[in-house]
Parts: C-alpha cells; structure tokens; sequence
C-alpha cells in the first residue's frame, strides 16, 4: 500500500491535463469535460457501480455527494484556490472505488459519503481550473449533468452479474494510468 501511496505521489501530473474544453459553448465544453480524461470518466462511472452494489440510498446518496462536493470543488478551482494532491486523488478515486467494488464492499454511508465527497472535489477542482472564464454557471451545470449521467450508466451496469468485474477492471485502468 505504500509502494502504491508512493507511486501516486509522483506519477506525472501533466499527462492527465485535459485540453480543448475551454472552447466553444461553455454549456458544451462542460458536458464534454467528464467525458475528455479517462481518469474521470472512470471514477464517476465507478461510483454509479459502487452506489449500485451497496443498494439502498446508497444509489442516490453517492451521486449526489460526489457531485454536490464536485460543484463545490470546481468553484474553488475556478476562483483560483488551490488544493493539495488533487491529481493523485483523481487518479486514486478510480483505484480505490474500482478494489471496493471487486471486493464487494459495503460499508455504511457515513464511512463512504466523506470519501466519495473528497474524490467529487477533487474532480471538480480540476474542472473548475480547466473550465472558461465565461459562462462559468453553464459550465458547471454542464459537467454537473455529465457526471450524473455517468454515474447512471455506471448504477445500470452495477446490476449486471459482471459488475465485479468492472470494479477490478475500473482499478487495473486507473493502475495504469497512475504509473503511466
């Protein structure tokens, strides 16, 4: 574990820069933001699992923490307020949302929503830091709207007898990008 502590701390934090979303429609730019970088697409699909494979308000309150702590995270990226670690975080939450659902984990909310919400803020800092200087509220609700949408695909396919599967997958791809 400390070896991976180690390996997350210095991977390469300009590979996973997501270019190109500033452009355009910031409505449009903010939809495409989640779906730009494969660490984030991974983690907000994950939660979707991981929602789903807990069961009960778990599948809505994960969303909405992340979510809620991602709005919140892009609005301090975008005021310019720095966060420590938040790279090595996103890359994290796809490693460890991914193991917790391989290994079926179910703990209650209250040990899950504060992790959920850390790795929701740190997604959001990234996006607030990367998004446009105009139509800022167009921008959040557009990756706000994403990422729910992201973390319904990600609850379906945590019905799915594979969805295990897709927890240890989800945890290998962030691996690898970690180290990549």
């Amino acid at each position: 574990m400390k070896k991976l502590l180690v390996a997350l701390l210095l991977a390469p934090t300009a590979a996973l820069a997501h270019t190109g979303h500033g452009g355009g429609a910031p409505l449009v730019a903010g939809l495409s933001h989640p779906l730009g970088g494969a660490d984030h697409l991974l983690a907000m699909l994950a939660v979707g699992l991981w929602a789903a494979g807990i069961g009960g308000r778990a599948i809505w309150a994960l969303p909405l923490a992340f979510v809620a702590a991602m709005v919140a995270g892009g609005a301090l990226g975008a005021a310019g307020v720095g966060l420590p670690l938040v790279e090595p975080v996103i890359l994290a939450s796809s490693i460890v949302i991914g193991a917790a659902i391989a290994l079926a984990l179910r703990p209650g909310l209250a040990m899950v929503l504060p992790v959920i919400a850390v790795f929701g803020m740190m997604h959001g800092h990234a996006h607030g830091i990367e998004g446009p200087a105009q139509g800022l509220a167009a921008y959040a609700a557009g990756f706000a709207l994403a990422t729910a949408g992201l973390h319904g695909i990600g609850i379906a396919l945590g019905r799915l007898p594979l969805a295990r599967w897709l927890g240890a997958a989800t945890a290998a791809a962030g691996l690898a990008l970690a180290v990549a």
